[in-house]
């Protein structure tokens, strides 16, 4: 009995032994594949930046302003009586009564007065708005030869050199292009741009008439030679990196550390480069085009004004650059070199940032468009008790009759420019953190929803807490 029990246990030992070097064999395989990869893992943590997502809740309540000035602005007389206000702006998504209470918060905005013959409310732009208007216009004014060089790269970084027109008027305000840049830009130029109708779908096409060398050289490649004059990086290691920042409090492993450093040195293709003639079927020029993809969306984010555009504007020019078709999660993968801020908007949009291009919530070299833009913020963040108040409106008397004006407070901005400094940007309350779990659709269409403010990570093609 004691003989068969200890051959049983030498028979299991030597039986045993195949399958454990097995097990450390497909270990040391997995290991080496993973080590060789050039490709950034998905499963990483999402932290968010809260410089960013600041930035964009002054940006709600900007485009919420903006909605306001362009109806007053729409009228003969520029001014608009607070009775018609509240039925007009049903119209731009407010309820009723609430744009009273909305032109109140900003005192230095607009601007609230009694008409001196109907004796009723008028609203109307202050006059710190009227000039940051008119600062905005004369910067725009003053951009269209950038505009004119900004759109021929835009089309050069079309894999056919031609971009929808509708596209391009959707983001023309990230790009700095005037309203009428179809007159002022497109047609003004013919030397460098036509206009066309495509016969199969019917739609009008901008397509650049000839492909300028000069100006195909990326942003990223003057920022790698600034690198590497200023900091005296070695030169094969910065030949085809990016500008990495990851936001506060990501944890970076060791395999996500190789990963990286390995995809840094991976070759890839220039955005403004025409690779039809390449054979695409290859891995590694599929891991070449992934960069190149990179490199796209960091080319396109450089030429806006703001460094920053919605994903679902990019979600446009996907086909025509050559995009991968989940934008999201491929911008994810990458957050060292872009930011996603679904702050502003209920989740509705999302914004993508250029991380390099901004520190401490501010952009670090601001051009006139961007300067007075941000005039408009300032005005939004004074304080509305600097604000001059008009007590002849909070109670007057008509017909022999007193007339309270319910809920009516500092509801007059003096004409004079007192009072017109910024305020220092704080932490401003905003909506919960959305929740990223569906795929921007081809025409730029997105279902996310609201969600508690918390670390994400992304598992396959859904993000879980």
């Amino acid at each position: 009995m004691h003989s068969f029990l200890g051959y049983s246990t030498k028979l299991l030992k030597s039986e045993s032994t195949p399958f454990r070097s097995f097990s450390v064999i497909h270990n040391v395989f997995q290991w080496r594949s993973m080590s060789q990869s050039t490709s950034i893992p998905k499963k990483q943590q999402r932290v968010r930046d809260h410089g960013f997502d600041d930035y964009m809740e002054v940006e709600k309540k900007i485009r919420k302003v903006l909605k306001f000035q362009d109806l007053i602005l729409s009228q003969p007389s520029s001014m608009l009586s607070i009775s018609r206000l509240d039925g007009l702006s049903r119209r731009i998504g407010f309820k009723q009564l609430e744009a009273g209470r909305f032109i109140l918060k900003f005192p230095h905005v607009f601007e609230i007065f009694e008409h001196p013959v109907q004796r009723i409310l008028y609203c109307r732009l202050s006059r710190q708005a009227h000039l940051q208007i008119q600062q905005e216009n004369q910067a725009l004014l003053a951009q269209v030869p950038e505009s004119v060089t900004r759109l021929r790269k835009l089309l050069m970084l079309s894999n056919t050199g031609r971009l929808r027109l509708e596209h391009v008027r959707i983001a023309r305000k990230e790009f700095g292009f005037p309203d009428d840049f179809e007159l002022s830009v497109v047609l003004k130029y013919p030397q460098f741009f036509r206009l066309f109708d495509a016969v199969e779908t019917r739609n009008k096409y901008i397509e650049t008439v000839e492909k300028d060398p000069k100006l195909a050289r990326c942003a990223i490649e003057s920022a790698r030679e600034r690198e590497y004059r200023e900091k005296g990086a070695d030169a094969e290691n910065i030949r085809f990196s990016f500008l990495v920042n990851f936001p506060p409090g990501f944890k970076i492993g060791k395999y996500y550390k190789i990963a990286v450093w390995k995809w840094q040195r991976l070759p890839y293709w220039s955005p403004y480069e025409d690779v039809s003639k390449y054979d695409l079927r290859s891995l590694e020029a599929q891991k070449r085009m992934e960069k190149r993809a990179v490199a796209t969306i960091h080319e396109l984010l450089s030429l806006t004004t703001e460094k920053k555009i919605t994903l679902e504007k990019i979600a446009h020019f996907r086909l025509a650059m050559d995009l991968p078709k989940k934008l999201k999660e491929f911008l994810l993968q990458h957050q060292g070199i872009f930011y996603i801020s679904t702050r502003g908007n209920h989740g509705k949009l999302h914004t993508v940032f250029l991380r390099e291009a901004y520190k401490k919530g501010e952009l670090i070299e601001p051009n006139d468009l961007y300067l007075a833009r941000r005039k408009l913020a300032e005005l939004i963040l004074l304080s509305p008790r600097k604000a001059k108040v008009d007590k002849a409106l909070v109670t007057y008397r008509r017909d022999g009759e007193d007339y309270e004006m319910d809920g009516v407070k500092r509801n007059f901005v003096d004409n004079g420019f007192d009072g017109f400094a910024t305020q220092n940007n704080g932490k401003h309350g905003g909506e919960s953190e959305p929740h990223l779990d569906s795929d921007i659709d081809d025409d730029g269409a997105s279902d996310y929803s609201d969600q508690d403010d918390k670390s994400v990570r992304v598992e396959g093609d859904r993000l879980t807490d």
